[in-house]
């Protein structure tokens, strides 16, 4: 079955198969997150007297973020990591789902085998390009060596058909799912860092209240904003973290639901076009 999974080796360096190591993506989102916070949002303008320590002028949304404090720059790089992925994920699959629409596809290729036109099956792959049409052509692939092959009863030669189709799936698979752990744990910890970032603007606000007196005025604002601007950046990025990942393993499982039909579908056709060695 190796000669089945060189073709889908080769066909996978073409096109954009994704970032391997997204740590480096992790890293430069900082370093975006941390100059956005000291340059931008901690602009002198955005504050009275021009000094980021002082109140916010009336009004500014950009000093009033900077207020968060230094919880905001990691809600910022979780938010940028979970843009840049959606990015990077929408690309590698784009590349892995080929040219032609998937559902498309797999009535295309349905209909050639239901003809027995390997030769079109073939060309369609060809054309298709991608996870799906790698997986098919391995598929392929093996149905022809099979009907080559001497001394073997036709339920083992079935059994290799789709050894053969899941053994090109487990080999594209990983460029699909790539990253998307990292999707799923920035839900959580999205949440998690908004909670960390409320509490210490909380823990700020009860510090000033306990202070004597009525307290003072601007730590207590800068306390409360702390933790509402953590809260509402950290709700912002776990939101966008669950459309994003449940958006691409829907598309993942559409794809392995048409995987799995399209192999069905050859390791039936060779059932009904040969007979019981």
């Amino acid at each position: 079955m190796a000669a089945t999974q060189k073709p889908a080796q080769k066909k996978k360096s073409a096109g954009f198969q994704g970032v391997r190591n997204a740590v480096w993506i992790i890293a430069a989102m900082f370093i975006v997150a941390v100059c956005i916070f000291k340059f931008v949002l901690g602009n002198p303008a955005n504050f009275v007297g021009g000094d980021p320590e002082g109140e916010v002028l009336n009004g500014n949304m950009l000093g009033t973020i900077y207020k968060g404090g230094i919880v905001v720059p990691v809600l910022i790089t979780l938010m940028l990591t979970v843009l840049c992925l959606s990015v990077e994920r929408y690309l590698a699959q784009r590349t892995a789902f080929g040219k032609m629409a998937t559902t498309k596809f797999v009535i295309a290729i349905k209909a050639a085998l239901a003809k027995n036109d390997f030769v079109e099956a073939k060309n369609l792959c060809a054309k298709q390009r991608g996870t799906i049409a790698n997986v098919v052509g391995a598929s392929l692939s093996a149905y022809e060596e099979m009907e080559k092959a001497e001394g073997i009863k036709k339920a083992q030669k079935i059994a290799k058909i789709q050894q053969a189709h899941e053994e090109a799936v487990q080999l594209e698979m990983p460029t699909l799912q790539m990253n998307m752990p990292i999707l799923a744990t920035l839900v959580t910890l999205g949440t998690l860092t908004a909670l960390f970032g409320t509490v210490t603007g909380m823990i700020k606000s009860f510090a000033a209240l306990a202070s004597g007196g009525g307290g003072d005025s601007v730590a207590l604002s800068t306390g409360i904003s702390e933790a509402l601007i953590n809260t509402a950046l950290g709700i912002l990025t776990s939101w966008l973290a669950v459309v994003s990942y449940n958006f691409f393993s829907n598309r993942i499982d559409k794809l392995t639901y048409a995987l799995d039909e399209v192999g069905y579908t050859i390791a039936q056709t060779y059932e009904a076009n040969h007979d019981e060695a």
